[in-house]
């Protein structure tokens, strides 16, 4: 890295995203001192969730931090006394501090699943496909204390393949991101180099986001999943992509029972063969309903075919399996 090297480094991060760059980082030049990642948290009775930083961090036999809130003074006076020149944050899962960013020379960079200032918040990955862009990326910034919004110094793009989840585009972003995390080091760490500056010069490094294309991502929720078929038939295949794996688009039913039913959507796509005037029904009506084909009329006259789910309580099936036996029929609403 130009020279570069020996710098103290501190990973804070918490999902699979971050594990290639901790990875990378960990065979290069510089040396990761601790992990530092969220705290273990379950119901009553139930395993928490995997954490792969914290299993990374183990089997690489390093000490980890899990604050519960990492900018509290006990907090910031641990990871201090670590005396770290870089905070390397990737999908950690909380805003740091000034304070805590204070206690490296260098500051923090973190690594985004977007391209900024597209898609700021929790969620760009799934935001990216749910907006239908045809490009996605990753972006390093040096980091402030605002979300997502410091000065990028590295980025790097590819395209949104047609038929792409977000549970497939994610770990092909968290992989593209590992070059561009390494650049960013390498553009901080020179500038130290050649210079001596501290943070005051590093304030201006880099690209500053353009505040008018700022766009969110905010967290999703599991409120998020169920279809509004008052959506175009597009919109509908693109929330599906992007809410897998969770939390996956559903939809309800009443059975023969007067029992509503949920059905998850697991494949489905658009489909362009209605028959004639089927499509001017009310949003959520089932057009066909027999052999293979499930196919539902949405918003805007188009219309959704369901080829794979999961009816409650079921194993995945496809479309032609759930429909023997099933109460659905042309006419039947869904939502």
């Amino acid at each position: 890295m130009s020279g570069v090297s020996g710098l103290r480094l501190i990973m804070m991060g918490t999902g699979p995203f971050a594990v290639p760059t901790f990875e990378a980082l960990r065979g290069g030049p510089h040396e990761i001192v601790a992990v530092v990642t969220r705290p273990d948290r379950a119901p009553a009775g139930r395993r928490p969730p995997p954490n792969p930083m914290r299993a990374a961090a183990g089997a690489a036999g390093l000490p980890v931090l899990d604050p519960e809130r990492v900018n509290e003074p006990a907090a910031v006076a641990a990871i201090a006394a670590l005396r770290p020149d870089l905070l390397v944050v990737c999908d950690y899962g909380q805003l740091l501090s000034a304070g805590l960013l204070a206690v490296a020379p260098l500051g923090g960079i973190n690594l985004h699943g977007s391209l900024l200032p597209r898609h700021r918040g929790a969620a760009p990955v799934q935001w990216t496909i749910l907006e239908g862009d045809a490009v996605a990326g990753v972006s390093v910034f040096h980091m402030t204390p605002a979300l997502d919004a410091g000065r990028v110094l590295a980025m790097r793009s590819t395209p949104v393949a047609p038929r792409e989840t977000a549970a497939e585009l994610e770990p092909r972003l968290a992989r593209l991101g590992v070059e561009a995390v390494v650049e960013a080091i390498e553009i901080l760490a020179t500038v130290i180099l050649a210079t001596g500056a501290r943070a005051g010069t590093l304030a201006s490094v880099g690209t500053p986001q353009d505040a008018a294309g700022v766009t969110r991502a905010p967290r999703l929720a599991k409120a998020d999943g169920v279809v509004d078929w008052t959506q175009p038939a597009a919109v509908i295949e693109r929330r599906r992509r992007a809410l897998e794996p969770w939390p996956r688009l559903a939809t309800f039913f009443t059975r023969g029972d007067g029992q509503r039913s949920r059905l998850v959507i697991e494949a489905c796509a658009e489909n362009h063969t209605a028959a004639p005037g089927a499509t001017d029904l009310a949003p959520g009506t089932v057009i066909e309903a027999a052999g293979d084909r499930l196919v539902v009329a949405c918003g805007g006259g188009t219309a959704l075919e369901i080829k794979r789910l999961v009816p409650e309580g079921r194993r995945s099936m496809s479309a032609a399996e759930f429909l023997r036996g099933s109460p659905l029929y042309a006419g039947s609403r869904l939502g």
